[in-house]
C-alpha cells in the first residue's frame, strides 16, 4: 500500500486524481466522477473541517466494533459495498472543485506527517496509529481511483 505521509507516493496519489475526467465512467457502483470525489473528501473533512457530527457513544461502539476492522485492514473493499450514511452523496457536485479540494487534503495531509497522526483519535473510529491512518485514507481513495479507472 502506497503511503500518503511520503511525498512520492502522495504526488502519485494526485497524479492519478488528475486523469480522472468529470465524464469518466464508473466500472461499478452509482456515483459520477464529482460524487466520487466529493465522497472521497469526506474522510478529511471529518478530520479537518469539524463538518460532520460526532456518533453518539452507541454509534461509535458499533463501528470501532464492526466496521473499524474492514476500514483500516489491507483487505481490499468490496465493488458495490455499502456506504455509510454520513458519506452518501446525494447532490451533484461540481467535479473540479472536488479534485481540488481531494488534492489539497492530500497535500496537507502528506506535509503534516505521519508523526501528526500517529496516536490521533478519529471521529469515527477512536484513536488510530499512523499506519491505520494511512490505511484509511490511502486504501479508500485507491479503490474509488480503480473504480474510474485510474
Amino acid at each position: 500500500m502506497k503511503n500518503i505521509f511520503n511525498s512520492a507516493d502522495a504526488a502519485q496519489l494526485v497524479e492519478r486524481i488528475n486523469q480522472l475526467k468529470s465524464n469518466s465512467p464508473a466500472l461499478w457502483g452509482k456515483m459520477n466522477a464529482g460524487k466520487m470525489l466529493a465522497h472521497c473528501n469526506v474522510f478529511f473533512e471529518m478530520e479537518y473541517d469539524g463538518t460532520h457530527e460526532k456518533p453518539n457513544f452507541f454509534m461509535k461502539f458499533i463501528l470501532k466494533m464492526f466496521v473499524k476492522d474492514s476500514v483500516i485492514s489491507d483487505k481490499p473493499y468490496p465493488k458495490n459495498g455499502g456506504t455509510a450514511p454520513a458519506m452518501v452523496i446525494k447532490e451533484e457536485k461540481n467535479f473540479e472543485v472536488e479534485k481540488i479540494r481531494l488534492t489539497n487534503y492530500i497535500i496537507k495531509t502528506q506535509e503534516l506527517g505521519e508523526a501528526h497522526f500517529n496516536n490521533r483519535e478519529s471521529l469515527n473510529f477512536g484513536v488510530l496509529n499512523k499506519t491505520e491512518w494511512n490505511t484509511l485514507f490511502v486504501k479508500h481513495i485507491d479503490h474509488h481511483l480503480r473504480q474510474f479507472s485510474v
